[in-house]
């Protein structure tokens, strides 16, 4: 693989674009978190992807590279990152005008059951870490695992302020569909 990081950031301006043209249809909002609770997670998640993607801006300790390039490495890495943008785009086309950037609750807002969502309550930031550490093993840096370490922080505390909002939603369907899916990854069962 001639230049690994150019092939991720291009796979994830892609993923990008795709996503926005995705945000063009979604429902009203109904009911919305605070700017604050936001802030909590949205901070880390952008730290999270700056240390992955802008390697001026990074310290330079954090440069440092974790492991020699090893081609094995990269594939692997590639297809990680893949799957994860794979993962997140069909998650996204199951909860179609339901999604949202931040924790909301829309308009006829339905518990999507259907897809990746039969088996956990939140793919698409399984998807997302899934590609962020794709990404880390492509950059090969300190600053990529640590990348990896904040966005998964970040969507750990959307992921429960989610979890609430969900939960007052649909109450008892909801606490059904919980004990049956994985948060992030399936249930064994």
């Amino acid at each position: 693989m001639p230049d690994p990081m150019r092939f991720a950031a291009t796979c994830w301006t892609i993923w990008i674009i795709l996503w926005l043209l995705f945000a063009l249809r979604t429902k009203p909002t109904q009911r919305s978190e605070g700017i604050a609770s936001r802030l909590r997670y949205s901070v880390l998640v952008t730290a999270g992807y700056v240390l992955l993607f802008w390697r001026r801006l990074v310290p330079i300790p954090l440069r440092e590279t974790w492991i020699s390039p090893i081609w094995a490495l990269e594939v692997i890495g590639a297809a990680i990152m893949l799957a994860g943008i794979g993962l997140t785009l069909w998650a996204r086309v199951h909860l179609g005008a339901n999604w949202s950037g931040t924790v909301t609750v829309k308009v006829n807002h339905g518990l999507i059951r259907t897809g990746p969502y039969a088996r956990v309550r939140h793919p698409i930031y399984t998807g997302i870490l899934l590609a962020a550490v794709g990404t880390a093993l492509l950059q090969r840096q300190i600053s990529g695992l640590l990348g990896v370490a904040l966005v998964f922080t970040g969507f750990w505390i959307k992921l429960k302020k989610e979890e609430l909002f969900m939960s007052e939603t649909f109450g008892a369907q909801y606490e059904s569909y919980s004990r049956h899916t994985g948060a992030l990854l399936p249930r064994l069962r």
